[in-house]
C-alpha cells in the first residue's frame, strides 16, 4: 500500500492525489462531450470546479454522520481536520455541487445528465484507485483467493497474514468499463437514456461488490450501500420504460442532436 507519497518536505495523501485525478479526468470528458454537443467546452472547468467544493464538503460531512461516535467529543476539530474523507460522500456531495452550478448555468436538463454519465463512471473508476492505495477500508471479507491481498500498511489495516477480497480493484475495472461503454452510446438515445443506463449499471456494480466487502447489513441482509444502489437500478429501470412506452422506441431523433439551442 501507498497511503502518501513524500516530496521532499511535502507530504503528500494518496486518496486526496486520487480524489482530485478523479475530477480532472471527469472534466475532461465533459470538456469534450460539451463542445460535441454545442455548449462552451470551458464550462466543464466550472463544472469541476463546483464539483470539487460540494465533494470536499459532502465527504468530510458524510465521514462526520457515518462515524459520529468516534468524532462527537471533537466536532470542530474533524470537520476541519486534513483526514476523514468519504469517496462516497465526495460523490454525492459533488452532484450536488454540479447541480446548483447547472441551475445557475440554466443547464439543468437532460443534456447534462446524459453528458455527465460517462464522466461520472470514469471519475468514479479513478477514485476508487485511491481506495485501493491508500488501503482506506473500502476493501472486501478476507479470502484466501489467487489475487487475494492484505493491507497492513494501510490507514484502516488489514491484521497482520489476513488478505482479503481486493474490492477497489474490482470497481476500477468495472467501472472504468462502464465509462468506455457509456462514451461509445453516447448519440444512441433518448435523452435521458444513457443517464438511466448509468444509473442501472452503477447500482449494480455497488450492490453485487457489496456481497464482497465488509460492510454491516441494514435490511434484510442487505447494507445501506446495496439499498441506496436499488433505488438507482429501480429508477433507471423505470425511466427507460417510461421512455419507451411514451415514444416506442429509445432510439435518438434527429432533433436531438444538438443543445446548442438550449438557453445558458
Amino acid at each position: 500500500m501507498i497511503p502518501e507519497i513524500s516530496i521532499g518536505p511535502i507530504t503528500l495523501q494518496t486518496f486526496g492525489l486520487a480524489f482530485a485525478a478523479a475530477f480532472i479526468v471527469s472534466g475532461w470528458i465533459m470538456h469534450m462531450r460539451l463542445g460535441e454537443i454545442g455548449k462552451p467546452p470551458d464550462w466543464a472547468y466550472e463544472m469541476v470546479f463546483a464539483a470539487l467544493i460540494g465533494g470536499l464538503i459532502g465527504a468530510r460531512l458524510y465521514f462526520i454522520v457515518d462515524n459520529y461516535s468516534q468524532v462527537q467529543d471533537d466536532l470542530l476539530g474533524n470537520i476541519f481536520s486534513g483526514s476523514g474523507l468519504t469517496w462516497y460522500g465526495g460523490a454525492v456531495g459533488g452532484a450536488i455541487g454540479v447541480l446548483l452550478w447547472a441551475w445557475w448555468r440554466k443547464f439543468l436538463n437532460l443534456w447534462l445528465l446524459d453528458a455527465a454519465a460517462p464522466a461520472l463512471a470514469a471519475g468514479y473508476a479513478v477514485g476508487r484507485i485511491g481506495c485501493q492505495l491508500s488501503g482506506d477500508g473500502d476493501y472486501g471479507k478476507p479470502w484466501d483467493g489467487p489475487w487475494a491481498m492484505g493491507y497492513p500498511d494501510g490507514t484502516v489495516p488489514t491484521p497482520p497474514g489476513v488478505s482479503v477480497h481486493p474490492t477497489p480493484i474490482y470497481e476500477t475495472l468495472t467501472m472504468g468499463l462502464g465509462a468506455f461503454i457509456l462514451w461509445r452510446l453516447r448519440d444512441r438515445f433518448r435523452l435521458g437514456i444513457l443517464f438511466a443506463i448509468y444509473l442501472i449499471y452503477a447500482g449494480a456494480e455497488r450492490f453485487l461488490v457489496e456481497f464482497l466487502r465488509r460492510n454491516t447489513d441494514v435490511v434484510m441482509g442487505l447494507t445501506q450501500a446495496q439499498l441506496e444502489s436499488l433505488a438507482m437500478v429501480i429508477g433507471g429501470a423505470i425511466w427507460i420504460l417510461v421512455v419507451r412506452n411514451r415514444y416506442g422506441n429509445l432510439a435518438r431523433p434527429a432533433d436531438q442532436m444538438s443543445a446548442a439551442d438550449v438557453p445558458g
